[in-house]
């Protein structure tokens, strides 16, 4: 899908009117997350029809140029420098971290406005900046949030398996830190290749009462599940999966019952309000299956940068003011950035969070077991 350039014009327009244009950024094939891309492409198509059903922006209709990230720092790097030779307004999207913070980094250097959808690692840019703001909570609070689940449920040795990652390192940290200073420990155990079997034994020899898993789906993630579910040693046993793993159908898919029961951190209210649950039949109708939380920030993403580039001008450079302006009605609460203490961009700090699973009697429904 690299290339690939969506267009969603309002009806009755001539195509030669010019086109206000937002590049797109996701990981739409391997090794990227490309379910999650799918899903985070799929809000932002839709927010795109919708304005543009609206009138557009200042009367000109609102275009998608698409780059497929592939989970890719360094391709994620290049696309914005491509976009912006091309002349976007704006960026929008990214799921990865660490390849939204590629992205961000550079849409700093070039003055390009860059509304991060879905990556949560708290050092989006080294630098403040003017030019980025996200939406979902930094990983510093949800992971805290997760962290304050576990706990309340009686956690206090919890194991981790994790692949290395400036993400996952990043989630240890914080987790470690905060069950810490709580009468909580958090027990790195190591993750075997290919075969993670082993880390049932690590596991049973640290008489953990959790596992969180801090690995990418398909694999190692279903491996490590099935392996722990078999194991009667391990009766019991917390799975846990804060980076959101059990989200996609494909989880469910891969391991039935197995992958019910499974907390993760969810990015959704506990009700939608009338726009969110219009949007969500939309954007079920659409994917042909429940949209994620991701599909969701898609959907704001691009409503929010609509609205910034109304009220601002299109081409007009950003101010110090121009995030903090903003006050959008979004699918999930209404949207407004504020800079928090040490923050380097600009951030949506009433985002919702959850903690919730899959409900073993129906893996298809979720469960909310915690709000932060």
């Amino acid at each position: 899908m690299s290339g690939m350039v969506t267009q969603v014009r309002p009806r009755g327009r001539d195509d030669s009117d010019a086109h206000v244009r937002i590049g797109a950024l996701a990981p739409l094939t391997r090794p990227g997350w490309h379910e999650a891309g799918r899903h985070l492409l799929a809000g932002m198509e839709l927010a795109v029809r919708d304005v543009n059903d609206a009138g557009g922006v200042a009367g000109r209709p609102l275009e998608l140029v698409v780059r497929d990230t592939a989970a890719d720092p360094d391709r994620a790097a290049a696309a914005v420098d491509e976009l912006a030779r091309l002349g976007v307004a704006a960026l929008a999207g990214e799921y990865h971290s660490v390849v939204a913070r590629a992205a961000a980094s550079r849409a700093d250097a070039l003055g390009l406005p860059f509304l991060c959808s879905s990556a949560v690692l708290d050092a989006l840019t080294e630098r403040r900046t003017p030019w980025v703001a996200r939406l979902p909570a930094a990983q510093s609070r949800g992971w805290r949030i997760y962290a304050d689940f576990l706990l309340a449920a009686g956690h206090r040795r919890i194991a981790v398996v994790a692949q290395p990652s400036l993400y996952w390192t990043s989630g240890a940290r914080i987790l470690r830190d905060h069950l810490a200073a709580r009468g909580g420990t958090l027990v790195a155990l190591d993750l075997p290749e290919p075969d993670p079997a082993p880390v049932c034994d690590a596991l049973a020899e640290q008489d953990a009462s959790a596992l969180l898993l801090l690995v990418g789906i398909s694999e190692p993630a279903v491996s490590i599940v099935r392996s722990v579910r078999r194991d009667r040693r391990l009766a019991g046993t917390l799975i846990g999966a804060p980076a959101g793993q059990p989200e996609f159908a494909s989880w469910a898919a891969a391991l039935a019952g197995d992958g019910a029961a499974i907390p993760f951190l969810r990015y959704l209210p506990e009700r939608l309000g009338p726009l969110g649950a219009r949007v969500g039949a939309a954007l079920r109708e659409r994917l042909a299956e429940a949209p994620s939380f991701v599909a969701f920030e898609g959907y704001d993403t691009v409503a929010v940068l609509a609205g910034v580039l109304r009220s601002h001008g299109v081409g007009r450079p950003l101010t110090a003011e121009t995030w903090a302006q903003v006050s959008a009605e979004g699918t999930r609460g209404r949207i407004r950035f504020s800079r928090a203490p040490g923050a380097t961009v600009w951030q949506w700090l009433d985002a919702p969070v959850q903690v919730v699973d899959r409900d073993p009697a129906e893996p298809g429904r979720f469960r909310v077991l915690h709000t932060g």
